[in-house]
């Protein structure tokens, strides 16, 4: 009986015909036509270490390096989207060339593991390994490797202490690059280790002029004016006005990109919405500034948002004292703290905006 059932074995798989055959052939290099498509960020991001713009400083360091000099450990931090990963990455393509890329550079993000444990096995065995100093087209190559360590400033302070021996032991071999954006959140025997660079929040005119090129090489329309109210909106994080453009284009369709698409994209609250706020704090009526608050809420704008753009108008205010600015803004980073802790918005933004009404009506 076993026998029988064995040799009576079932497939499950259907056969394959001819015209199904034929079929799949023709659906696969269908597919192999298909346009890739990337995002701007990525299809934008500098191959080489003379595309990285407005860091003169981490260029200079990195352009002797590729011309011979010895590359140091090196350490990373400013603000998001100025083109910290972008540059060391650049630079370890024009060192290894893309054969050895691969091979030669490990990078671990902070979505990796990357507690003592893995700092201690992987890491370390990477780091133990020894490399050539040639390259298959004949160019010159760096005898080391290198491991760059993307927000570096979210590991343990264990895992950071355990790097500081590997570091040291393998420092013929490898080097180490890493990237943060707040310097002060990593432990002191590894800043002393390392070459440090502040990389700058990116200049309107440095961020103005990539847009621009960007927007003319993927034939968006889109004004000058239009660019510059995407450079305040991005607060000079490249990467977000990149990814604002190309949310912006897809939205509009071909037609051109106006600042309304752009406030609606990046959640800006409109100006509108903000003079209804002090026209209700103004009035003196607490009616008047709950409907205000609730409607600010209803239509789906973020609280922190609102504290942002509310401290910029409260600071620029000509009307207000400098001590009521003060008691203004030090309610804003109250709210702020609470807020961050998880409290509720409609609340916060009821206290913030009593405060603000009481010191608007005491110029009344």
């Amino acid at each position: 009986m076993q026998a029988f059932l064995k040799g009576t074995s079932i497939s499950t798989k259907p056969p394959l015909t001819k015209d199904r055959g034929v079929a799949a052939t023709a659906g696969s290099s269908g597919e192999n036509k298909k346009v890739k498509h990337v995002p701007w960020v990525e299809k934008y991001r500098p191959k080489c270490v003379d595309e990285v713009a407005f860091q003169e400083e981490v260029v200079a360091v990195l352009k002797k390096s590729l011309e011979g000099a010895d590359l140091p450990n090196l350490l990373f931090y400013g603000p998001p989207g100025t083109g910290k990963t972008s540059t060391i990455l650049a630079a370890a393509r024009e060192l290894f060339g893309p054969e050895l890329f691969r091979l030669r550079v490990l990078e671990l993000n902070a979505s990796d593991e990357r507690g003592i444990q893995v700092v201690r096995e992987k890491v370390k065995n990477f780091a133990q390994l020894t490399v050539s100093g040639s390259r298959s087209d004949g160019k010159p190559c760096p005898p080391f490797k290198i491991v760059i360590l993307d927000e570096a400033d979210s590991m343990t302070s264990a895992a950071q202490a355990a790097l500081r021996r590997t570091m040291e032991k393998e420092s013929k071999t490898t080097r180490f690059c890493l990237i943060c954006n707040y310097i002060s959140r990593i432990i002191e025997p590894l800043t002393s280790r390392c070459s440090k660079f502040r990389f700058k929040p990116l200049s309107d005119k440095t961020q103005q002029q990539r847009l621009l090129d960007i927007a003319e090489k993927e034939n968006v329309k889109i004004s000058n004016e239009g660019i510059a109210y995407l450079v305040k909106v991005s607060e000079g994080d490249l990467r977000k006005a990149i990814t604002f453009l190309q949310s912006a284009t897809r939205l509009t369709g071909g037609k051109e990109v106006t600042e309304k698409v752009i406030t609606d994209i990046a959640g800006v609250i409109p100006a509108e919405a903000i003079d209804g706020i002090f026209a209700a704090c103004q009035s003196g009526s607490f009616d008047k500034l709950e409907a205000a608050v609730k409607e600010l809420i209803d239509e789906g704008h973020a609280a922190t948002q609102l504290i942002n753009q509310l401290h910029d108008v409260v600071v620029e205010n000509d009307n207000l004292s400098d001590k009521q600015k003060s008691i203004i803004t030090e309610k804003l980073a109250e709210v702020d703290k609470c807020l961050a802790d998880g409290a509720d918005e409609h609340l916060q933004l009821i206290g913030l905006c009593a405060t603000l009404m009481q010191q608007l009506t005491q110029n009344c």
